[in-house]
């Protein structure tokens, strides 16, 4: 081979990063401030704040290694992303952050191998979502009487989305009333969210038997870079 195209090849790796040497670039989990203690963790990435779509990538801790265990296309609010400690209530917005997954519910049966605790959504299943009640953001079975209806979601009404999804406990373990309430990682729909992350029932069930509570995953939420950057989580 003549000189100047082993020069044109040696040029070609450099640009496509396989030169030899070249530095392979940490796990996402590896880069960022937190990552909940846990040696599982799920990511959702959205491109900027403005997005309502990405990707929800979920990692198992082996060996002191982030290592990815499977990934799919995500959802996100219909209004883009926002920083978690400056959401509001009903604007349709995902909160970013680094958030725990108490407890898992469906419509659907857990899928098998599922080890998370399960709740079966029934026709008196809600979510209480009423900024004067004392169930707020809580699974009410029935619905609270200090919980107005007209407040709250009815979960066994939303069908395919809610027939596998994980709580997110963003705003849950003491609820600051007009944040927002019930974000979850559910089965996605032909649109974007009112504040949830979503992805295809297939996925969802890959999450939900891939999940070992023993492990304590988390859930991380943010964008590629900016103010709402997931490494800050």
């Amino acid at each position: 081979m003549r000189p100047g195209v082993v020069a044109l090849a040696s040029a070609s790796l450099l640009v496509l990063g396989a030169a030899p040497g070249a530095k392979t670039p940490e796990p996402l989990p590896a880069r960022m401030a937190d990552t909940g203690g846990g040696t599982q963790l799920i990511t959702a990435v959205a491109p900027g704040k403005g997005s309502t779509s990405g990707t929800v990538t979920w990692w198992d801790r082996v060996g002191g290694t982030w290592v990815k265990a499977g990934s799919a296309p995500a959802r996100f609010g219909a209004k883009g992303l926002v920083e978690g400690t400056r959401r509001n209530q009903g604007t349709n917005t995902t909160p970013t952050g680094l958030y725990g997954l108490p407890y898992a519910f469906g419509i659907k049966a857990a899928p098998p191998g599922t080890a998370y605790k399960y709740r079966r959504v029934h026709q008196d299943s809600w979510w209480c979502q009423d900024n004067d009640s004392r169930a707020y953001n809580r699974w009410s079975e029935p619905l609270a009487r200090d919980c107005r209806a007209a407040e709250s979601e009815h979960l066994v009404s939303y069908g395919a989305l809610y027939a596998h999804a994980l709580v997110i406990a963003f705003n849950y373990e003491r609820p600051v009333k007009g944040r927002g309430a019930g974000i979850f990682l559910h089965v996605k729909g032909r649109t974007a969210t009112a504040g949830c992350v979503s992805v295809s029932e297939a996925a969802m069930k890959r999450i939900l038997k891939w999940a070992d509570p023993g492990r304590k995953p988390h859930i991380a939420i943010g964008t590629t870079g900016g103010a709402t950057a997931i490494t800050r989580y």
